[in-house]
């Protein structure tokens, strides 16, 4: 019995490890989800600032094009101004030019205050460009942390299936067909130690006789709370956490 003690021990191990890989994989693919769309919206963040200084600065190309065309309008009416005969028409040359004297000055000031726009929106595409870069390598290096350890969780959990098969083959079907039925009530744990007349299981006192007849190893026995398989364990060397 000894012997079908210690191959329950290393069976809970096992597909306890199993469960935790199982966990494991469930949540890494979330996580790697969750890291895909966090990087999207900064990079999305990035490229809308981007779009925003082009629109600027095709807005201040527009408003050059305008102003040259200000400027030789300008210089068409003058050149005209030598070219009137009479003071009325003179008057009125005058009137002209000077509203597009006017046009002129408010389209200049338009340009300025659009210059100054795009210097301060191009000073905060730099500064996004350069923490993007920051970003960018933090999220490959996260991303390539949870794939190699969702590869390497793989090999692990291949293994310990491995080892799961082999021990049941060497287990009492009667004694498996307990081990099953505790570990489906019990949150996949059906084998605990007990230290201290303590079953670790639920964390009850265990009476001081069976509490001695688990250090010998002699039978299995169950917890008298949780029903769990028990079995004597020296932790006394054991760091508290």
């Amino acid at each position: 019995m000894r012997d079908q003690i210690r191959l329950l021990i290393e069976l809970q191990k096992a597909e306890s490890e199993m469960m935790r890989i199982e966990t494991r994989r469930r949540i890494l693919p979330e996580q790697l989800i969750k890291l895909d769309e966090e990087f999207n919206l900064v990079r999305e963040n990035v490229e809308e600032k981007s779009k925003r200084l082009e629109e600027l600065n095709k807005n201040r190309r527009d408003h050059e094009d305008k102003l040259k065309r200000g400027h030789e309008n300008l210089r068409k009416a003058k050149d005209r101004l030598t070219e009137v005969k009479t003071n009325k028409e003179y008057q009125s040359m005058l009137k002209e030019i000077e509203g597009l004297e006017q046009k002129n000055s408010e389209m200049e000031d338009g340009v300025l205050v659009l210059l100054e726009k795009i210097d301060q929106m191009k000073a905060g595409v730099q500064a996004g460009e350069r923490e993007f870069e920051i970003d960018q390598k933090e999220y490959t290096a996260k991303k390539n942390r949870i794939e190699d350890e969702l590869n390497l969780l793989e090999g692990e959990y291949t293994r310990h299936d491995h080892s799961s098969r082999e021990l049941r083959k060497q287990i009492h079907a009667d004694i498996i067909k307990r081990y099953e039925s505790i570990k489906n009530i019990r949150n996949g744990l059906a084998v605990v130690p007990a230290w201290k007349e303590v079953c670790q299981g639920c964390h009850m006192n265990i009476p001081p006789q069976m509490y001695i007849e688990l250090q010998r190893d002699s039978d299995i026995k169950y917890c008298p709370q949780c029903n769990r398989i028990m079995y004597w364990e020296d932790q006394s060397g054991k760091v508290s956490e």
